[in-house]
């Protein structure tokens, strides 16, 4: 265990005592049955989540807001006693982010911490786990701190300081042993419910690299009869290779998780133990779109999966499709503190966007080539620069910088169009391969494109939203999309979306509220920005309806107390064994 974290600090007790009162019914010991229900009709009161990320506490990517927002809502306005347990990275100090140790149910005076069995093949081993606890926004947060978690300073991937601490931790690449991390996480949790006497009625996980745990549950007798009214849910938010964590040691894969040997073998997909395989005879499983989930399994964009919904699909298993929601109090214009930006609009307001302009001259004051700007940017320096010229359409892009973010087909529709249109600008914000990073860094540097091409190498949330608001059109040209929540925040701050017609990114409507093309193609995303040039120049109307069009959509179909009502019928599927279900709010 790391000497920086032995810090002097009372225990926090939340066993039994800080329990909410929807916590302590659900965990009274039962009379006959289940006291209070009928089949079918059982309440869900308690609620534990298992993910990698969480809010501005460790992320990389959409489940940081996702699993943030959900159990903001289940606690908030549902009323639900809401859990989440996380690893704590390297990266994280827990005392600054208002953690204290968990103390120990048995002996309240101590810090509770524990082994967990990690068996490697041939070798019977444990590894320590120390717990970490806090409250925000009524969720109850737990970090599990272990020496293979406290020596990664990023979520998922080795970072340049890992890399000159040890040359074989190439940067950019994932952990050597991310296997064996998902696995303690969820033994980990699964002992913490147990240390704690906590059954939940539903344990919710997210990804892959939480989804052996119902499997786990239902093999091992111990987990089997202590969590047998625990439901399981499964939530995919990217089924893409590479995001399955899956395995191909399948002699480790059998120790480490203790399953039986039938149960790995009968869980391959080409030729690997696949964890979201593994869940779906034990779990209630959806993906983040209605619309990824009939691509996954309808048609051949399941190639891309390595035909897992296919697969599932053969085993009689259909992914249930629960498009993703927002909480628009993250990211509101009309809060300029807050949000971080330069001054404040109200994009559903009549003449509300006076702020935007302003947002959109700023930036570009900032990006017209003074480099003494660089702490605005959050310490990025610009490659290329932008002219000032408010009154051309700036487009923007934020996001990771890969082929699933179609990037070389953003790389080949700019490439053209700079030499075809004169009058707009494009600025881009964040990181990813080097291919990717190096073709836009030449486009940027371009004398010809100078003053109209801007590249951000990084990410800083700050200026993030910055972006955001200066930006007219929000370019997200993917090559496929489970869901999207940048359309959702552009559309938050008066960034009309210009998408490829894929996944979750179907919810933006044509020429209402943003643009869509169909092709995956150059030619097809630049038919869709001169489309939307025509508009900003010949009928500024139409912009702005499309504008609040766009917001008010947000709001009466994906803020998350709408959101939130479908998963919990997929709660009470899931307890109830996919029995009759119903919504009680």
């Amino acid at each position: 265990m790391s000497k920086k974290r032995e810090v002097a600090l009372a225990p926090i007790a939340l066993h039994p005592g800080e329990r909410s009162e929807a916590e302590t019914q659900a965990l009274a010991p039962a009379k006959s049955g289940r006291p209070g229900t009928v089949p079918g009709r059982t309440p869900i009161r308690t609620i534990w989540m298992l993910t990698r990320e969480y809010g501005n506490l460790a992320g990389a990517g959409g489940v940081k807001d996702v699993t943030l927002q959900l159990s903001k809502a289940l606690a908030g306005w549902s009323g639900r006693s809401v859990s989440v347990v996380m690893p704590r990275y390297g990266c994280m100090d827990p005392v600054a982010l208002g953690f204290a140790p968990l103390a120990d149910p048995s002996f309240p005076e101590r810090a509770l911490d524990y082994e967990v069995d990690l068996d490697y093949a041939h070798v019977e081993r444990r590894e320590k786990v120390r717990v970490w606890v806090a409250r925000r926004d009524r969720v109850t947060l737990y970090l599990l701190e272990a020496d293979r978690f406290a020596d990664k300073t990023a979520v998922y991937g080795y970072t340049t300081a890992d890399e000159l601490a040890n040359p074989a931790h190439r940067a950019g690449q994932g952990h050597d042993d991310y296997f064996a991390m998902n696995i303690l996480l969820q033994k980990g949790a699964l002992d913490l419910m147990l240390l704690l006497d906590i059954r939940p009625d539903i344990i919710h996980c997210h990804d892959g690299h939480t989804a052996v745990l119902p499997a786990m549950i239902h093999e091992n007798g111990g987990w089997r009869h202590f969590f047998r009214r625990t439901g399981t849910v499964v939530t995919i938010h990217n089924a893409g290779r590479g995001y399955h964590q899956e395995v191909a040691d399948l002699s480790f894969a059998h120790a480490v998780t203790g399953l039986p040997w039938t149960v790995i073998m009968g869980n391959r997909l080409a030729d690997c133990f696949d964890p979201l395989l593994a869940a779906a005879r034990y779990a209630v499983m959806n993906t983040v779109s209605e619309q990824y989930g009939r691509e996954l399994q309808e048609t051949d964009n399941d190639q891309l999966t390595g035909w897992l919904g296919h697969t599932l699909q053969e085993r009689g298993v259909i992914l249930k499709g629960v498009t993703n929601g927002i909480d628009p109090s993250e990211f509101d214009p009309t809060d300029a503190g807050k949000s971080g930006i330069d001054a404040p609009f109200n994009p559903q307001a009549a003449g509300g966007l006076s702020g935007k302009r302003v947002c959109k001259e700023h930036l570009l004051r900032e990006l017209a080539g003074d480099r003494s700007t660089q702490e605005r940017l959050g310490g990025i320096l610009p490659i290329g620069s932008l002219d000032f010229r408010p009154d051309l359409p700036l487009f923007t892009f934020i996001g990771r910088l890969n082929d699933q973010k179609g990037v070389g087909v953003l790389l080949a529709a700019l490439r053209r169009l700079l030499k075809e249109q004169p009058d707009f600008q494009f600025l881009l914000l964040g990181s990813g391969g080097h291919d990717e990073e190096q073709g836009l860094t030449r486009l940027a540097e371009k004398v010809e494109n100078r003053g109209r091409v801007c590249v951000l190498k990084g990410f800083n949330p700050a200026l993030a939203n910055r972006v955001y608001a200066a930006g007219d059109f929000f370019l997200i040209p993917s090559r496929y999309e489970p869901c999207g929540l940048t359309d959702f925040i552009a559309q938050l701050f008066g960034n009309l979306p210009i998408v490829h017609h894929v996944g979750g990114l179907v919810k933006v409507l044509d020429g209402e509220t943003g643009f869509s093309y169909m092709q995956h193609t150059a030619a097809a995303l630049i038919e869709a920005m001169q489309r939307a040039m025509a508009l900003y120049q010949e009928h500024p109307a139409r912009i702005r309806t499309m504008q609040r069009q766009a917001v008010q959509r947000i709001q009466e179909k994906h803020i998350w107390q709408i959101v939130m009502k479908q998963y919990l019928q997929l709660y009470k599927e899931a307890k109830d064994g996919n029995g009759q279900v119903f919504i009680d709010n």
